[in-house]
């Protein structure tokens, strides 16, 4: 008998369950080639649930997460709910709580897809960014004074720890050593000017290396990486930065990789519960229409998959994403792909089961 593993499922907002409904056709199809099995259980965290009850997330749901190696979340953010508070009470709270103190982002174009970067092409689109996920900007500390009157301020700052920086550039090394494509780490910060933080963070960096001699090191300034992202993708290869900067070069790599159709992330906490979603937002004006693109959400799926230890089952969704893109699509976007929603989750399905 194969092995079993649960994941916690929560669909989310808009077309958040069409898109995930399709990954977990696509998981279930991997198992069944490679013989293991996906035991699911569904939540209905999301603006639905929010406006009907006032809850977000329960403590009671977040302490049955902690349970789970994986979780799969669709989209979060509905169009009758003030922006932020969904996003903070689910997105951020997972995170924080769960410890999943990386963010990783592959930015891959595949064969078939377009990007708007000029002569370039899947071999100098191809890298990976590891951004802190639990500090920085996003840790809330800050506050304001005379809200709301002429002498108002606002303080956001930036929280750095010691243990926060260094267990993400150990994760960032290892993840750079295993994957074994160029052996490079690029730093990306702004030590120029953020002189507190970004020390930490080059010091941090510079003394970790010391432990990896096969990992070529390089340092770039944020705004230096997203000129280099664009007229130069090539010479990256593995990027680690903080909240703040990952959160904004992840959004631009989503972009030269084909856009947000094609685009996922995973959350992660290498000792505990590990969250993988697609990266576009709930789109909540194609929702229940079949135009929505569900790759993204397929691929988060393989990336799920790796994090349980499956990592052949893995391969092959990301094969079968590949082929179907060369042969079958006409677009990433919504509504021009060809086919519909369900469709394409039926298409790789059938790919993976062919092998």
């Amino acid at each position: 008998m194969g092995k079993e593993y649960n994941v916690a499922v929560m669909p989310g907002d808009g077309t958040g369950p069409e898109v995930v409904a399709e990954g977990l056709k696509v998981l279930d199809a991997a198992a069944g080639v490679l013989g293991f099995t996906l035991r699911y259980t569904h939540y209905d965290i999301g603006g639905e649930r929010y406006k009907k009850t006032g809850e977000i997330l329960p403590d009671s749901v977040l302490n049955e997460l902690r349970q789970f190696k994986a979780i799969f979340l669709g989209a979060i953010g509905h169009p009758d709910v003030k922006p932020g508070i969904l996003e903070k009470g689910i997105l951020l709270r997972t995170r924080f709580e769960l410890d999943q103190y990386i963010n990783l982002r592959p930015v891959k174009l595949y064969e078939g897809v377009d990007t708007p970067l000029k002569n370039k092409g899947p071999k100098e689109i191809d890298f990976v960014v590891v951004r802190e996920n639990t500090e920085g900007l996003y840790a809330g500390a800050g506050g304001c004074l005379k809200k709301g009157t002429k002498d108002e301020v606002a303080i956001q700052e930036s929280i750095n720890t010691r243990k926060g920086v260094e267990r993400c550039l150990r994760y960032a090394f290892e993840y750079t050593k295993k994957r074994n494509k160029d052996n490079k780490l690029t730093l990306c910060g702004k030590t120029n000017v953020l002189t507190f933080a970004f020390d930490l963070w080059e010091r941090a960096f510079h003394e970790i290396a010391t432990e990896y001699p096969g990992i070529k090191t390089d340092y770039a300034h944020v705004d230096a990486t997203c000129m280099w992202m664009v007229k130069n993708p090539e010479w990256f290869d593995v990027i680690v930065t903080d909240n703040m900067f990952g959160d904004i070069i992840t959004d631009l790599g989503a972009m030269i990789q084909g856009g947000m159709g094609i685009a996922c992330g995973g959350n992660i906490n290498p000792e505990g519960t590990s969250m993988f979603e697609p990266i576009g937002g709930s789109a909540p004006k194609y929702t229940g229409k079949n135009v929505i693109n569900p790759l993204a959400a397929i691929t988060a799926g393989a990336m799920l998959l790796d994090c349980l230890g499956e990592s052949k089952a893995a391969q092959m969704i990301e094969a079968a994403v590949q082929k179907a893109i060369k042969k079958n699509f006409k677009s990433m976007d919504a509504g021009k792909m060809g086919m519909g929603t369900s469709d394409v989750g039926d298409l790789i399905a059938r790919y993976v089961m062919a092998g």
